[in-house]
């Protein structure tokens, strides 16, 4: 690092753990908020501008995370002569992202949890993505890279270290590989230690994004989209002058050169002597860690889990016709409502909108009949209803979900969706069986298994409380109901 402008302070210790070679950092003596720990030179940093495969990514049109992925591998296909070997060869081969499971372990042990579907689907994209983009290139690598560094298991281990390790630098460099940075592990909502990515510094970088149409790779995004070239042609040069695309190279090289900004790792609050110093990935879930991270966290206060509309006509058409269940979901959309699925809080409180959807699909067919469904628009007296003592006005913030669930019906309907979307784990296994499964789990030997269980026993515990919430509504309405047949005696 040293050698190539990363400076680390002497109050860091990088601790490998000797299980797993893992590294971690952690202060050798009293941090204190505000001290800069770290200066990493930009041009230590392996970005597309910055890799030796910057002429061969951009002549293919290539950006984002796709581009990134080529330079990666390029880099590690140069071997000992890659300006990063030392950097690369301290980075694992991958991280044990689901992206890279045998789909057989994926289906065995993801089954049912959030992350599932979109897993089994990132598969499918990369290796399109690989035989599209990448396969191609191959043809055009010098002689001194490794064909065999741009195989699809290569292509996936780059597209893991960038999930898991990639930062956004600037305007310019996009997104990139920051040694020494990539090492600080993440906690949840224990952010210790912050990165700080610079702006342009200069004017010079904005005018560099004018005459370089490739320079848009701002954001890392999964969609891999070529970006557009000036498609005018150059005019003709005197002898002994630049083209456009020379002068356009020298201006980005002179870029490269002259920028000596340095990206700065600062402490954001104290930390004693011998403690792990942490970044944060943000206030994300046991889904979204494991997704794009490839790890999990047993005391997450982020976990959600989402209810597709699918189960909820699933359950609808079980009990009614297909096209009773299709005119009701209709009115919902024309009220306004338009999610794909419904998001249950940690506290395993549901969204409002799929109690809107339950209490319309269970309106009785009077009710039902009296709304106004004519017409593109509906008027607020045609969305009145009045559930129990309350008047509800759907496609209004103010349906609050004491009012939504105080119907018998739409709380039955609940439990019985919470049983389909709980039926998605498997019927062999309880959540119990779970619990007992993570706690005989051995690290690192287990570690796949263990953090799929990690994430369906934090799942399944959000659907047991979200089971309790309606069944103290079902109480609530039972005793209610005896306390007014009472009174009416």
């Amino acid at each position: 690092m040293s050698a190539n402008g990363v400076d680390c302070s002497d109050a860091l210790d990088l601790v490998e753990d000797q299980n797993d070679g893992s590294v971690s950092v952690r202060a050798s003596r009293d941090l204190k908020e505000g001290d800069v720990v770290a200066n990493i030179s930009k041009t230590a940093c392996l970005t597309v501008k910055t890799s030796g495969a910057r002429e061969m990514i951009e002549s293919a049109e290539l950006d984002g995370p796709l581009a990134l992925s080529v330079a990666i591998m390029y880099e590690r296909g140069l071997g000992e002569e890659s300006p990063w070997a030392g950097y690369l060869q301290i980075l694992p081969f991958q991280e044990d992202l689901p992206l890279v499971w045998p789909v057989d372990e994926l289906d065995s042990l993801l089954s049912g949890t959030e992350i599932h579907k979109d897993v089994k689907k990132d598969h499918g994209l990369v290796y399109e993505d690989w035989e599209e983009n990448i396969v191609p290139l191959t043809s055009l690598l010098p002689g001194n890279v490794d064909p065999g560094s741009f195989g699809i298991k290569e292509y996936l281990a780059a597209k893991s270290l960038i999930a898991s390790r990639s930062f956004e630098i600037d305007d310019y460099h996009g997104w990139g590989m920051v040694p020494l940075a990539d090492l600080f592990n993440h906690k949840t909502g224990e952010e210790d230690v912050h990165f700080t990515a610079e702006l342009p510094h200069s004017e010079s970088d904005s005018e560099a994004e004018d005459t370089d149409d490739n320079d848009d790779a701002s954001e890392a995004t999964d969609e891999d989209e070529p970006s557009t070239k000036n498609s005018s042609s150059p005019e003709p040069s005197l002898e002994g002058e630049n083209t456009d695309e020379e002068a356009k190279e020298e201006e980005n090289s002179s870029m490269l050169q002259d920028d000596v900004s340095s990206l700065e790792m600062i402490m954001v609050k104290n930390v004693p002597a011998g403690v792990e110093v942490y970044n944060t990935y943000g206030l994300i879930g046991n889904a979204a860690l494991l997704h794009r991270y490839g790890f999990t966290e047993l005391d997450n206060l982020y976990n959600i889990v989402n209810i597709d509309l699918e189960l909820v006509t699933e359950w609808s058409t079980s009990s009614y016709t297909s096209r009773y269940t299709r005119a009701r979901l209709a009115l919902w959309r024309k009220l306004g409502y338009n999610s794909e699925y419904f998001e249950v809080s940690p506290a395993g409180e549901p969204e409002t909108e799929l109690l809107i959807l339950l209490n319309i699909l269970l309106l009785p067919d009077e009710t039902y009949s009296k709304l106004d469904t004519t017409g593109d628009c509906v008027s607020k007296e045609g969305r009145e209803i009045t559930i129990g003592k309350h008047k509800v006005v759907f496609g209004e913030e103010s349906c609050s979900s004491d009012v939504l669930l105080t119907d018998d019906g739409v709380c039955e309907a609940l439990l019985a969706i919470v049983d389909k979307r709980e039926s998605m784990y498997g019927t062999t296994s309880t959540l119990g069986d779970d619990v007992v499964r993570l706690e005989s789990c051995v690290l690192p030997r287990d570690r796949r298994l263990y953090h799929s269980l990690v994430l369906r026993v934090s799942e399944r515990r959000i659907l047991e409380k979200l089971r309790s919430i309606v069944r103290e509504k079902v109480d609530e309405l039972s005793s209610g109901g005896k306390r007014r047949k009472k009174m009416k005696l």
